[in-house]
């Protein structure tokens, strides 16, 4: 086929959506919503554009999520600035932690019932327990400077669960037979789960703390100044490729890196960095922001995070396009149909009340992180490394229809809901700041 079709429809989609931003802004529904019926029009459902096929062109598709992924996830990781200490990070960790083996183990139960073995059952819930940092950018902080509760809590989940997620892909492989779990388990607990859980988190934590700290010393030498955007891909790429290299997690290693950056430039500065260091000016302002000792920490965090978000809006739109384009008929069955509702309706608040319950956060916060367990592009790389690693037995299919209707849902539902949910707390959150009453109520 012709690259000229491509171009035009790339370009006209482009264009289209740079036009139409302000309108869309105005509806209720996200942008993702939007990519996604585009997708679908340019895929087999509509005029035949995109051909491709999952199974088919998994290690394409692998290698675009896994890009996607850990740009999303170095994003997340500079956005979170709140102190260790505070009360959000414990809940994240148990969302990441307890609430998604709680995921985990009930998709799977779902995939025995519906038939699968249990090591697809493990896939599966493996695939569709990460939330997304890519997709959930709605419901996530906006800046440094936001520490809402209930954003700060989905940020912090969807960038711990994204690489927590990776051992119970390989328990999965490893009870189909296609990876080494050791006896009784002891390789999968001491190698994929221990060493390349913690490895992942201190080899990300140690790069963004050494590259961090050496670029605020050339700096303040009036050296090293400019080129952020290479610093903030070189960061992500040393951190990725460093944790791979020893065998560990580069999700978690890439998170871990935005967050130790984060932290080196909250531990230097008293104060927040303020919205002109965001849209500095001018050469010569930039310059004395970037060099000046009470500054340069937030700048140099502040520059990489706005570059980090044009990258992740193309990452979105490219990766959720391909999703529309993904999708077939027979992906609307009804045993597919009400395994999705179950896991998006039921699964999902189950997991979340019971992983948080007696947890210190007020009950719509509770309500709204129960709802917001989007699924995306961090599920279609699992999905993909899956099948790489040698998934192709005849549960296969099932599984890839499963995880496929889940994510095309999610984007629907909660793209649809995200807008007038969130209007509603924002001016639920006013009033309760507004009444000592309200505002000292506890769940």
């Amino acid at each position: 086929m012709s690259a000229v079709p491509w171009f035009v429809a790339v370009g006209a989609i482009l264009i289209i959506l740079a036009l139409t931003s302000s309108f869309l802004s105005r509806l209720p529904l996200s942008t993702s919503v939007v990519c996604l019926v585009l997708g679908i029009l340019l895929g087999p459902m509509g005029i035949g554009l995109v051909e491709l096929e999952l199974i088919r062109d998994a290690a394409l598709i692998e290698r675009l999520t896994e890009v996607a992924v850990i740009i999303s996830l170095f994003a997340a990781g500079l956005q979170l600035r709140l102190p260790f200490d505070r009360r959000e990070w414990g809940l994240s960790l148990t969302l990441a932690t307890l609430g998604m083996v709680l995921t985990i183990g009930l998709i799977a139960g779902l995939g025995v019932l519906i038939g699968l073995p249990i090591g697809a059952a493990v896939i599966l819930g493996a695939v569709l327990a990460p939330t997304d940092p890519v997709l959930a950018s709605d419901v996530q902080v906006k800046h440094s400077t936001d520490d809402d509760p209930l954003r700060f809590v989905l940020t912090g989940e969807a960038g711990f669960n994204d690489g927590a997620a990776f051992p119970f892909v390989m328990l999965g492989l490893g009870l189909l037979g296609l990876h080494e779990l050791g006896d009784w388990g002891w390789r999968w607990w001491m190698v994929d789960v221990i060493w390349a859980v913690l490895a992942g988190l201190s080899i990300g934590a140690a790069l963004g703390t050494a590259v961090g700290h050496v670029v605020l010393y050339l700096r303040r030498q009036e050296e090293a100044l400019g080129l952020n955007n290479f610093l903030g891909v070189g960061l992500i790429a040393i951190s990725y490729g460093a944790a791979l290299w020893m065998h560990a997690y580069g999700f978690l290693a890439v998170f871990a890196a935005g967050l130790a950056l984060r932290h080196l430039e909250r531990r230097a500065e008293t104060q927040p960095p303020s919205e002109s260091l965001r849209n500095a000016a001018g050469a010569e302002t930039e310059e004395q922001l970037a060099t000046a000792e009470e500054t340069a920490p937030a700048y140099l965090a502040e520059a990489i995070v706005n570059f980090n978000s044009h990258l992740e809006h193309f990452a979105e739109v490219t990766l959720v396009i391909l999703i529309g384009a993904l999708l077939r008929p027979e992906m609307a069955s009804w045993q597919l149909v009400a395994t999705v509702a179950a896991v998006i309706l039921v699964v999902r608040p189950v997991a979340v009340l019971l992983a948080i319950a007696g947890m210190p956060i007020r009950r719509i916060q509770r309500a709204y992180i129960a709802w917001f367990g989007i699924r995306g592009i961090g599920s279609i790389y699992y999905l993909t490394y899956a099948i790489e690693h040698g998934f192709h037995s005849p549960p296969v299919e099932t599984v890839v229809n499963l995880a496929f209707a889940t994510i095309a849902t999610s984007i629907l539902v909660h793209g649809i809901t995200v807008t007038p949910l969130m209007n509603f707390y924002s001016r639920h959150t006013d009033e309760d700041q507004s009444s000592p009453e309200e505002a000292s109520e506890k769940s």
